[in-house]
């Protein structure tokens, strides 16, 4: 087997911009099932859609399963390494983090520990469409170690998303003679502004949400008085969501139509003595997974602050310090008596 850095490398160097992760699916279905070969241990995969499967090993019967997602954003770019770093798309969100719980799980075989899951689902990037497949088809885990980049801090708070898709539609007519027309645009324009306007709510915790507009589009040419116009708005949630869909109702009322597109909740997590704890503002699959694998954890090495930039790269000083936490998290964890999670 790889060490953590070439592992990291090579799962890097396979593009899997979401929708396209079935080489990297390969590539760990075949590392998998070379590890639990040697180890007693089985491999399987998970269809999902057609091209699309999450990758799920086993060594016994699993209490802690390990798992994050092989996806990434695009544009895709290759790995290459430094002294300090592993670099390249996907090196911190979250191949790096699929190849410390491997490196993990081959630690805690040797040890003679068993009894534990690695499942790596597609789509998280987008709309976690592997972790929605996996909690239809729970394998009877009881804690959920997920990865994402925490700088190896234990995740206390989640900010959840609330996503929309605004549309606002008009009359076409030549600009010359815009009374002839309806633009959609500056109806567009009306409603987002009334949207910036909307109060946000803050928690103790995790601060202050926020909303980001991210996409606007609309009109055909600049002599042309536009007749559609949209705009998608992602909201990150550190309160209840009840008040921002009552606002985002009257801001678009008589300019524009709002459509919900996705929503996640924010998420609490119960803390795990000996490890630094963090509260985060980016979302992830543990909502979908909807506890069907267990009680959640949320931890991972590398830094969301370069994740989906171009200069994206992972410390390997975390990435083995990440190898160390996953091993004895889960060692912890098997350890818990069954009452424990009843109680």
């Amino acid at each position: 087997m790889m060490n953590v850095f070439q592992l990291t490398r090579a799962l890097v160097d396979i593009e899997s911009i979401t929708n396209h992760e079935e080489a990297v699916g390969s590539f760990l279905f075949a590392t998998l099932t070379d590890l639990a070969a040697r180890t007693a241990g089985s491999v399987e995969r998970c269809p999902v859609e057609a091209h699309r499967f999450n990758v799920f090993a086993r060594w016994g019967d699993p209490i802690v399963t390990l798992s994050t997602h092989t996806d990434t954003v695009p544009p895709f770019f290759g790995s290459h390494e430094d002294s300090e770093f592993v670099w390249g798309r996907g090196s911190t969100d979250a191949k790096g983090i699929i190849a410390s719980m491997i490196s993990a799980a081959e630690k805690l075989l040797a040890e003679g520990i068993r009894n534990f899951g690695l499942l790596f689902v597609v789509g998280e990037e987008r709309n976690s469409a592997g972790a929605l497949a996996a909690a239809r088809d729970p394998r009877g885990s009881r804690f959920l170690i997920n990865g994402e980049p925490t700088g190896n801090k234990l995740v206390l708070a989640a900010k959840g998303i609330l996503r929309y898709e605004v549309e606002a539609s008009g009359k076409l007519a030549h600009s010359a003679y815009p009374e002839l027309g309806e633009s959609a645009i500056d109806k567009l324009l009306d409603a987002l502004q009334e949207i910036r306007k909307i109060p946000l709510p803050q928690d103790e915790l995790l601060g202050r949400s926020s909303l980001n507009i991210g996409v606007i589009s609309g009109g055909h040419a600049p002599n042309v008085i536009p007749d559609a116009a949209r705009a998608e708005i992602s909201i990150r949630v550190a309160g209840s969501q009840d008040a921002i869909r009552e606002a985002m109702t009257r801001a678009v009322t008589g300019r524009a139509q709002a459509r919900e597109v996705l929503f996640i909740p924010p998420m609490r997590f119960d803390p795990i003595d000996g490890l630094a704890s963090t509260a985060v503002s980016f979302t992830t699959d543990v909502p979908a997974f909807a506890n069907t694998w267990g009680e959640p954890f949320l931890i991972g090495p590398g830094s969301i602050h370069v994740a989906h930039t171009l200069e994206e790269r992972v410390p390997k000083k975390e990435l083995l310090e990440a190898v160390e936490i996953y091993k004895d998290m889960a060692t912890q964890l098997l350890a818990r008596p069954a009452e424990a999670l009843r109680s």
